[in-house]
């Protein structure tokens, strides 16, 4: 007598993608290396031991939390190496070390762990632990030391080595030491929240100028994200509409006043525009998941980065542009839902009709 054959019955989704979370994340590390070996070639050994920190701090705090919470390791994943790396490019080269690492703390603990891990934060972790730091450290998040300094790979930015609560050695004395005559110290969006001249657009694209880690080369960002978007590890709807948002937006009120607000190239070249459309804006987790819902979403966040740059007290609204967007992202995904096939619309009664 034959036995029946068993059928096995699972619950949806039938058809898996040939992409793991493991895959998807060691290519996102991939793409992000080439900018972090930039950021070091511009601002020298401060900048490699700021990504050390993070990269350190995120992996460890990742191990901390599943050992605390009893599950299993999960550094292997490498998206804690991914929040470090991100975490490092939004912050000034010269950050004290030990105030990274407390950013690293705080972006694994409050971005991700306190949610239930990954999967379950609503907002991205690494500029969970850069608003911290922010608001925690205001003077040194706002401290910013020249590009492409003499000696940048023989001695260390003062500050970053600065040691716990005591004030770091003053690195106007440490750049008037290295030749460097008339440096202000601002960089192209404090330019241009002072309406002072802008730097060239090729100073822009190939990371010629003062700013975070990763305000570095535009273009550098943009060749790494296309490998992303090229190998369908990234879904381009996000980054494109983010960029086009602010472009958009931008673009109007330039042509209404040109000499009040920014040309909209700039907009998109300066700042963290590129790095957090390109590798923040685009987190899988934090994001809509709808195809219109993502230009909402992306727009959304591009709209409220010139909004903050243009009229708010900040020269920089990409932080808080995409945090907002995380906010608004389960609502943007819930309106914009599309139609169940074969349903037809809501008929509106008729008044007096029971």
């Amino acid at each position: 007598m034959s036995h029946p054959s068993k059928i096995e019955l699972r619950t949806s989704p039938h058809l898996r993608g040939a992409h793991g979370v493991d895959k998807i994340m060691s290519n996102v590390v991939y793409a992000l290396l080439p900018i972090c070996a930039y950021a070091v070639y511009a601002f020298g050994i401060s900048a490699l031991a700021l990504i050390i920190t993070t990269l350190v701090t995120t992996l460890f705090t990742e191990w901390l939390f599943a050992r605390l919470a009893g599950r299993p390791c999960t550094i292997t994943d490498r998206s804690a190496a991914i929040t470090g790396l991100l975490l490092a490019l939004t912050l000034p080269p010269g950050f004290p070390l030990w105030m990274a690492a407390v950013a690293g703390f705080m972006a694994i603990a409050l971005g991700k762990a306190i949610f239930g891990g990954l999967g379950y934060n609503p907002f991205n972790p690494a500029l969970v632990g850069r608003a911290f730091v922010q608001a925690a450290f205001p003077v040194a998040i706002t401290t910013w030391t020249p590009a492409f300094a003499p000696g940048r790979f023989l001695e260390f930015i003062p500050s970053t080595l600065a040691l716990p609560f005591l004030s770091p050695a003053p690195v106007a004395e440490w750049i008037s030491g290295l030749g460097i005559d008339g440096y202000s110290g601002a960089t192209p969006l404090g330019l241009m929240a002072s309406h002072s001249e802008l730097p060239p657009t090729a100073d822009l694209l190939f990371g010629m100028t003062n700013g975070s880690a990763g305000e570095t080369s535009a273009l550098l960002i943009l060749v790494c994200g296309a490998y992303l978007a090229v190998r369908g590890f990234m879904n381009w709807r996000l980054p494109a509409a983010m960029l086009l948002g602010a472009f958009l937006f931008s673009g109007a009120l330039y042509l209404y006043d040109a000499s009040h607000y920014a040309p909209p190239l700039f907009m998109l070249l300066s700042g963290g525009m590129m790095l957090g459309a390109v590798f923040m804006a685009s987190d899988m987790i934090a994001s809509p998941v709808t195809p219109l819902g993502l230009w909402i979403y992306g727009g959304l966040m591009g709209v409220i980065t010139v909004v903050i740059r243009e009229f708010g007290a900040l020269p920089e609204g990409v932080m808080y542009a995409i945090l907002l967007g995380n906010a608004f992202s389960p609502l943007i995904e819930q309106v914009s839902q599309p139609r169940i096939y074969g349903e037809r619309k809501r008929v509106k009664r008729e008044e007096g009709q029971s």
